[in-house]
């Protein structure tokens, strides 16, 4: 079956710290519910992404992955990953706090949950003003006044507090504290991972009207105690450029505002693509068919890797897209987490 670029339906998730702007931010009939998060591209067995468009509408992304895993996710990323989509892209509300939280690289992940680690990145949207996250530890300190500070509910004292805007991005490598603050609209990208250490929650109940379950133990053993100067990512922001904003070993990220009609060949990487439109919208036209999708703002497609030499046009007259795709051409990136995801 001929491939095209994926769209999904919405996959929206209600949580106690959720707000009422990602409705609206994707075009959807408003909700009374506290939407915190919209799963955008999803192979998370729990909330798998279904496709909405074309030959392949009704089904789950993951089953149409296993048809073609090679042209779909790519040759490299098919074997590197085990014919699973590595990536989970959402874009996210937070009305109110989130709880601080961190999460396990792929051996300790492995290790005790029999899956994949979780690295990810923010690119903040919108921020109310005076909004903040943490990322990071202020100054060093040990597993035991770490856990002090969880007892005395004080762990906010000792984290890097960081004042955001429009446009900032803060890569959060598994093991790096942190927690998105209240007025915070983001985009993220992340490992295709569920697990996350609960450290601490504002002693605020859940839904169901019951304390949450926090993880100190677990979350002391996944926790990297070490200081940066800056937890901030720092990138070019040039129009009509695809500039690049991370370089991971789990995912390459590129940010495009383009004017006009921009080329995107990324058939090179050997890598499926997610393009997020973060403002206005843009059609996506394949060069090798002359299919085109309408992508509006706060929505998001998968490009497989077959075909993802592509323009982005924007429709009126400016558009911005966020790119999330792996790296195979630095095969040593490749093999430094290869060894940790034959998940059997």
């Amino acid at each position: 079956m001929n491939l095209y670029p994926l769209l999904f339906q919405p996959n929206l998730h209600t949580v106690v710290w959720g707000g009422r702007r990602l409705t609206a931010y994707k075009g959807l009939p408003p909700c009374d519910e506290p939407i915190g998060e919209s799963w955008e591209v999803s192979a998370v067995p729990s909330s798998t992404s279904i496709i909405a468009n074309g030959s392949y509408a009704g089904r789950d992304l993951v089953s149409v992955i296993n048809e073609q895993p090679d042209r779909i996710l790519g040759y490299a990323v098919n074997r590197q990953y085990h014919g699973q989509l590595p990536l989970l892209v959402k874009f996210i509300d937070a009305q109110k706090d989130l709880s601080i939280q961190v999460h396990p690289n792929d051996e300790m992940a492995l290790r005790e949950h029999g899956k994949m680690g979780k690295s990810e990145m923010w690119y903040i949207l919108d921020a109310q003003p005076g909004s903040f996250l943490y990322a990071g530890f202020n100054k060093e300190i040990s597993q035991e006044e770490y856990k002090a500070h969880i007892l005395n509910n004080t762990i906010t004292d000792v984290l890097a507090k960081h004042t955001v805007k429009p446009g900032d991005v803060f890569y959060l490598p598994a093991g790096r504290v942190h927690a998105i603050g209240a007025g915070i609209l983001l985009a993220e990208v992340q490992q295709s991972s569920d697990v996350t250490y609960r450290i601490y929650d504002y002693n605020r109940p859940g839904l169901d009207g019951k304390p949450r379950e926090l993880h100190t133990e677990l979350a002391a053993q996944a926790l990297d105690y070490h200081v940066l100067d800056e937890y901030r990512t720092f990138y070019s922001d040039k129009i009509n450029k695809a500039n690049l904003v991370i370089d991971s070993p789990y995912f390459t990220i590129r940010v495009t505002e383009s004017t006009g009609s921009f080329h995107r060949n990324l058939v090179k990487y050997d890598s499926f693509v997610i393009c997020m439109c973060l403002e206005g919208g843009c059609r996506i036209r394949i060069r090798e068919t002359g299919s085109t999708i309408e992508l509006s703002h706060g929505n998001s497609t998968l490009i497989p890797a077959a075909i993802a030499d592509y323009d982005i046009i924007p429709e009126n007259g400016k558009s911005k897209t966020l790119e999330a795709f792996i790296n195979n051409l630095d095969r040593s990136l490749a093999g430094k987490v290869n060894r940790f995801l034959h998940i059997g």
